[in-house]
């Protein structure tokens, strides 16, 4: 039951959906819940491509309007969790202050000038990223490969030797407990499933989303001394942009 209590866990922490009750959380069911991350990324990002391919049956010609409605998906079935450890994460970093202090900063409910700025940014990217793949006929696959890709940042922000920032929280219970050769065996398959399905360019996307998980955690590691879950936030929204510019790029 393990696996379900990790399943289950990954899905509440990751979504607003109805999954049950959780019967153990530790550090054993943490990991799990991380591994499967790219499970539930794959949930997310099939309901946002189904709006994004209802909306276009219902207007051919309403990319943009279809690229919007499909991002707010993400961010509303994701229960914009991810979009406020961004937000967080941005207003510390913006702070310049010594590491009490960011993390103090992290823990309070308002938001900053830098938090502002993140969240409009990353947005705007994923919409016009998003409607430029849509127009090229590459709308659904674009945003199903996106949003796997950043949940796959989790195995590697949550990987073996990355302490957690603080003791309590999201962090405590995750930090470090996905093994290294299972973070790498983990997005093989997912890196290889991309390459097959969708070609080459998802393949480099799921790349560049890992790369933003190590550049993310590394900074969190200097700035913060590990992560916390407004970190781990952070890395899934800024890999979903990136992702997805790839793709536009590459379309």
């Amino acid at each position: 039951m393990s696996w379900l209590d990790g399943a289950r866990l990954g899905g509440g922490l990751l979504t607003v959906l109805p999954v049950g009750v959780v019967r153990v959380v530790d550090r054993g069911v943490g990991r799990r819940a991380m591994v499967l991350a790219p499970v539930v990324g794959g949930v997310v990002g099939g309901l946002a491509a189904g709006v994004v391919v209802g909306v276009l049956a219902v207007r051919p010609g309403a990319g943009l309007l279809a690229a919007v409605l499909g991002v707010l998906v993400v961010a509303g079935v994701s229960g914009g969790l991810h979009l406020d450890g961004l937000a967080d994460f941005a207003d510390a970093l913006g702070s310049r202050r010594d590491r009490e202090t960011m993390l103090r900063i992290m823990k309070q409910s308002d938001i900053g000038p830098f938090g502002v700025l993140s969240l409009v940014g990353v947005l705007l990217v994923d919409v016009a990223a998003l409607a430029v793949c849509i127009e090229a006929g590459f709308g659904w696959q674009a945003i199903l490969i996106a949003v796997v890709a950043s949940r796959l940042t989790l195995v590697w922000t949550c990987r073996s030797g990355v302490p957690s920032a603080r003791p309590d929280g999201l962090g405590g219970v995750v930090a470090g407990t996905v093994p290294t050769w299972t973070a790498a065996l983990v997005s093989a398959v997912v890196t290889a499933g991309a390459v097959v399905a969708f070609g080459w360019a998802a393949g480099v996307a799921v790349l560049l989303a890992i790369g933003v998980a190590l550049a993310v955690t590394r900074r969190a590691r200097k700035l913060l001394g590990g992560v916390t879950g407004d970190v781990l936030g952070a890395a899934v929204e800024l890999a979903l942009p990136i992702s997805l510019l790839t793709l536009a790029l590459s379309s």
